[in-house]
């Protein structure tokens, strides 16, 4: 059975048989993705963390086929009727529904219609009508009649019954049902009568209806939600003519009185079972697939929000803003510690300016400031202005952060462990100064379905979800490294390797002992075994100590070769990473052995010219139309500046520094074809539209890229 899954993965994802079973059996030893993908490039060769995670989920999937197939079987024989020929069968195939197709006659049955008629003796009277040369039904069927069945139509409906259930258990009827709904199938939606105002925000979706295969994944997630809602009654079809028609075509044969009975529980398996158990696996199938086209959006743009550029390590005071409460100050050291809090009240209706003013200027001075961070809620363009209003000795930079998901932060379990005299107010704005700071070491500690990108994430298949958030977590702070001495438990959490309880004991350890001197000392920390130190080591990062090795992404393991390296070039390790020149001078062949190829030393010789260099973009100042405040100062027409805020399958939207964000349709963002937007733009890039029209009263702004310098 191995080497049957390892063949259809081979088959199924076109990669060698050998880099399959080398992922595979890394995988068994424990290691993660992130490791294989950077550290054992010579095993996999050289597959990318995409093509790992396929390999893992497809013989994940196979696996558990595999078992479903042993459980039928068992069932099967366990009723007696497992001949050689089904069970070679139910073993040859690795189609799920061609497997639940075949075990379907022999499933345990509860109280079918059918099941009571076979109780009755009704069974040889259904075998008779499906030969159809009988013309006198009702004499025939009179034969039948006994205790239970009282009448010859009696009879004849529980025959009828058996038919129906027949032609649903064949493997060709439900085979000629799935490509009519495949080829056909309509969906369609129908509002529920009394909720047009409650479903107002699905007005566009009333009388909807489309080709099941041309509709896309946003509008199949949104009718899927406004059903789940109560707003909406939708339906699946195909069509039924043509369905009967070929069905009959199989099963009638004919003209007797035999024929029309099996012609009418024909009908009945159609409309009864055959057409609600196709239209549940068709809407199932829709459903699965925009999931995954949906997930597949969600995960793109956390990416690059977690890889979002960072401020680095600057004195921060990060401000969450509000007119009636005031604005939340606080001051942040270039670790992201609090140093002081407190409110100040710019804006109505307290409007104590020159009081607020003076108290910033003065925590400025005070503490150092060397940025401003500002959340975009509720006050956030006044705010900004206040801020940009004030006059000082020397240059504070301005920043807006994106609040999604710091009032989620501010009131969870990890909030309260970091800041457990807090209330949530002043947590929110250490977490927007934060994100500032370094976004991916803050948004780690937010369920990403809080963060605000993508779509619909609470209605996919959840465990979906969050299995490829989980990964796309991992993969990004993998990718980034951290420093060991100074990243929270919640970030060391996502660390190859490491998990809860490893990254918790990372944090008690070096609190009670001090920061890490080198990596080797990491074994020093409690449970900290060979393999874990394997996985984790060379992600972590101790700058500013004697190994600079220590600050790269070069592995222990790899160590000695970097020092035979530099003895072969009689400099320190130091001098060879200072120099590029003797860098050059290496001829890298002489250093492969058996576990260390080429891959794997370009690796080290790219890390070493730029040793601990973080892959994320600088940061760019930005600022919003000045002019425009409201969804009323906008006007067709007028180009300004946005950012990016969300991209979805149908396009993007933009931040205008107002209230309602703008859409840029995928038809408004080229002037050619684009199919996915983020072959156009990116999440949180700065960007110049155009206003193309304005719905003020459903507060929709359409906005395009043609055409704008």
């Amino acid at each position: 059975m191995k080497e049957v899954i390892l063949s259809l993965i081979t088959k199924q994802l076109n990669i060698p048989l050998k880099q399959i079973t080398s992922t595979l059996s890394l995988l068994n030893e424990g290691a993660t993705i992130p490791f294989i993908s950077r550290y054992r490039k010579e095993a996999t060769g050289g597959l990318d963390e995409v093509q790992l995670g396929d390999i893992q989920t497809l013989s994940e999937k196979l696996q558990e086929l595999s078992k479903r197939k042993e459980t039928i079987l068992a069932t099967i024989e366990q009723g007696g009727q497992l001949t050689d020929t089904l069970r070679n069968r139910i073993e040859a195939s690795w189609d799920s529904t061609e497997i639940e197709d075949i075990y379907l006659p022999y499933k345990p049955k509860r109280q079918t219609r059918a099941e009571i008629a076979r109780k009755k003796g009704l069974e040889p009277l259904a075998k008779i009508l499906m030969s159809q040369h009988e013309n006198n039904v009702s004499k025939r069927a009179q034969s039948f009649l006994n205790d239970q069945v009282a009448t010859t139509n009696d009879a004849l409906q529980g025959a009828k019954d058996i038919l129906s259930e027949w032609i649903n258990e064949d493997e060709t009827s439900r085979n000629q049902v799935r490509s009519a709904f495949a080829a056909t199938a309509t969906i369609a939606a129908k509002l529920i009568k009394g909720k047009e105002v409650e479903g107002e925000k699905y007005r566009d979706l009333f009388e909807y209806s489309s080709s099941l295969k041309r509709c896309t994944s946003h509008r199949l997630l949104a009718l899927r939600r406004a059903e789940s809602e109560g707003i909406l009654r939708i339906n699946i079809t195909p069509d039924s003519e043509s369905c009967l028609d070929r069905l009959a075509r199989r099963y009638v044969k004919g003209d007797s009185e035999a024929s029309n009975c099996v012609q009418d529980a024909l009908n009945d398996s159609y409309k009864r079972l055959l057409k609600p158990a196709i239209e549940t696996e068709f809407a199932a199938q829709s459903k699965a697939k925009a999931d995954e086209e949906a997930i597949r959006v969600f995960v793109s743009n956390l990416r690059q929000l977690l890889l979002a550029a960072p401020l680095g390590q600057k004195r921060v005071l990060a401000v969450d803003p509000g007119f009636r409460s005031g604005c939340k100050l606080t001051c942040l050291d270039a670790q992201g510690a609090l140093l002081h809090y407190e409110a100040i009240y710019p804006h109505q209706p307290q409007n104590e300016w020159k009081k607020a003013y003076a108290k910033v200027a003065q925590l400025i001075e005070s503490y150092n400031i060397e940025a401003v961070a500002i959340g975009n809620g509720t006050a956030s363009r006044e705010t900004e202005q206040f801020f940009t209003s004030i006059r000082l000795n020397r240059e504070v930079q301005i920043y807006v952060v994106s609040e999604n998901g710091a009032s989620i932060y501010s009131a969870s379990k990890i909030a309260r462990e970091e800041f457990p005299e807090y209330d949530v107010t002043v947590r929110g704005a250490v977490s927007i100064g934060r994100r500032l700071m370094d976004p991916l070491a803050e948004l780690v500690k937010i369920d990403p379905k809080s963060i605000g990108v993508g779509q619909y994430q609470h209605d996919v298949d959840q465990v979906a979800l969050k299995r490829s958030l989980d990964i796309t977590v991992e993969s990004c702070v993998n990718l980034v490294g951290v420093n060991v001495n100074t990243a929270s438990k919640h970030l060391l959490t996502y660390i190859s390797g490491l998990g809860p309880t490893l990254a918790q004991n990372i944090v008690d350890y070096r609190t009670a002992n001090g920061p890490f001197k080198n990596r080797k000392s990491l074994l020093n920390v409690p449970r900290m075994g060979q393999k874990a130190f394997e996985q984790c080591a060379g992600f972590l990062r101790i700058p500013d100590e004697a190994n600079p090795l220590d600050n790269s992404a070069v592995h222990p393991e790899s160590y000695a070769t970097v020092e035979q390296m530099a003895k072969d070039l009689q400099c320190s390790v130091q001098e060879l990473i200072a120099n590029k020149a003797l860098k050059k001078q290496l001829d890298l062949t002489k250093y492969i052995t058996a576990k260390v190829g080429l891959p794997t030393l370009n690796d080290i010789i790219e890390e070493l010219d730029k040793p601990g260099r973080d892959p994320r973009k600088a940061i760019e100042m930005f600022s919003f139309d000045q002019t425009v405040r409201t969804i009323a100062d906008l006007k067709e027409g007028t180009v300004l500046p946005g950012i990016v805020n969300n991209i979805t399958n149908f396009g993007c939207f933009v931040d205008l520094g107002i209230k309602e964000n703008g859409l840029i349709h995928l038809s408004e963002m080229a002037n050619r074809f684009v199919s996915d937007a983020n072959e156009v733009v990116s999440l949180h890039q700065h960007i110049r539209v155009k206003v193309l029209s304005i719905d003020t009263e459903r507060k929709r702004i359409q906005l395009t890229l043609k055409n704008v310098e």
